[in-house]
This record gives C-alpha cells, structure tokens and sequence, in this order.
C-alpha cells in the first residue's frame, strides 16, 4: 500500500508542477504580446508626429502655354526701276556720224570718193542711197533742226576738171548735196551751204579723208 499511495503522490506532485509551467509560459506570452502591442503603439505613435511636422513637398507651378512666337514681317524691297532703253540712233545709211553733246551738233561725213567722180560735182548712185536715209533722218529724228553743209577738198591743184578752184569745187558739192535732200522733201529754209576748199583739212597724211562733204544738224 505504501508503494502505491508513494506512486500515486510522484504523480500529483509532477502534474502540479507540469501546470504550473503551463500558466508560467502562458503568463509569459501575455506579457510578450503586451509589450509587443505598447513597441506597435509606441512606433505607430513616432510615424505619425514625424509626418506631422514633415514639410510637405512643394506644390509645382502651373506650367504656363509660351505666347505664340509674333511673325515679323520685313519690308518688301522697293522696285527697282528699269533703266530706260537707250533710244535708237538714226539710220544714216552706213555713213560717219560723231556728236558733240557740248556743241550740241551732230555730224554726218559724207566721202567724196565714192560719192563723185574725180573733179566733178555730180552726186553718184551709191551716195544718193546714203543721202536718202539722211534725209528721212532729218525729217523724223531731227525734225526742224538746221542743217549746214560742209564742202572740203585737198590740196591738190585741180588738173582736169571746169571748175576752177578746189573753192569752187567744194562749194558746188555741197549744193548737190543740197539740191537731193530739198528733193526728198527737206525744206531748203533749214539749209545752208559753205564751201571750205582745202582750208579744214581732218587729217595731214590721208588726202582721201580730205575730200568730203559733212552735214552738220544743230540738235540743240
């Protein structure tokens, strides 16, 4: 019996103490999670003061549409007026023709070798061609202007001819030049005539250049 009651003793003894490890370990987990909950709380507690005194972060400026860039409209450039086109010059049929702007003359050389026979005073056909555009030049590009002709000869004594001196001569030339261009219809009140002989010579060397009859327009 003492055995038995001595067994049944071991055993309470043991289930005592296995129960009050149990409620220690219990007691301790309830601890453990209390003062899990209080660090939860306590941490939650910090987060919430650090955002509540955290600077909120700026709040961007309204990004404003750029004005639509002005079109600048340069000046368009002047026209530039066409020079004026020079006006045509006269038709003289083929012959020499300079001008004087400052004497205001323009002059016409008609040459004595193809224009007369050698000591005569008898226009030639080829220079009543020429002569015939001289005289439409006068009555469209130089309407009412006087006309002097001029009659030149050179030095050389004259040998076969009726004329008796190169004066002669120079002055009978230039009234045939005359008399054609009154028959082409220029008015013989815008003509003179003048015989220079020898006395004007243009050139010392070429004798032919000498012999010529000039028609000098006054286009002032």
């Amino acid at each position: 019996m003492s055995i038995v009651i001595r067994g049944l003793l071991v055993s309470a003894v043991l289930s005592v103490a296995g129960l009050g490890c149990q409620n220690k370990m219990y007691t301790e987990n309830q601890d453990l999670r209390q003062q899990n909950l209080e660090l939860q709380q306590q941490l939650d507690e910090a987060n919430r003061q650090k955002m509540a005194h955290a600077t909120p972060p700026p709040i961007p400026a309204p990004v404003q549409a750029a004005a639509p860039a002005t079109p600048v409209f340069e000046p368009a450039p002047a026209p530039v007026a066409p020079a004026p086109a020079p006006a045509p010059r006269p038709d003289f049929g083929n012959l020499e023709v300079t001008r004087d702007t400052a004497a205001g003359t323009t002059t016409v050389n008609l040459p004595s070798d193809v224009s007369f026979s050698s000591g005569q005073a008898v226009l030639l056909p080829e220079a009543k061609k020429s002569l015939a555009k001289v005289a439409s030049a006068l009555k469209k590009e130089y309407s009412g202007k006087p006309v002097r002709i001029l009659g030149n000869t050179d030095s050389d004594p004259i040998v076969k001819s009726h004329w008796k001196s190169n004066q002669e001569l120079s002055e009978k030339r230039a009234d045939a030049v005359r008399d054609y261009l009154v028959s082409k219809g220029i008015s013989s009140d815008r003509i003179t005539t003048e015989g220079l002989g020898d006395t004007n010579p243009k050139s010392k060397n070429d004798k032919a250049k000498n012999r010529r009859v000039e028609l000098v327009v006054l286009t002032r």
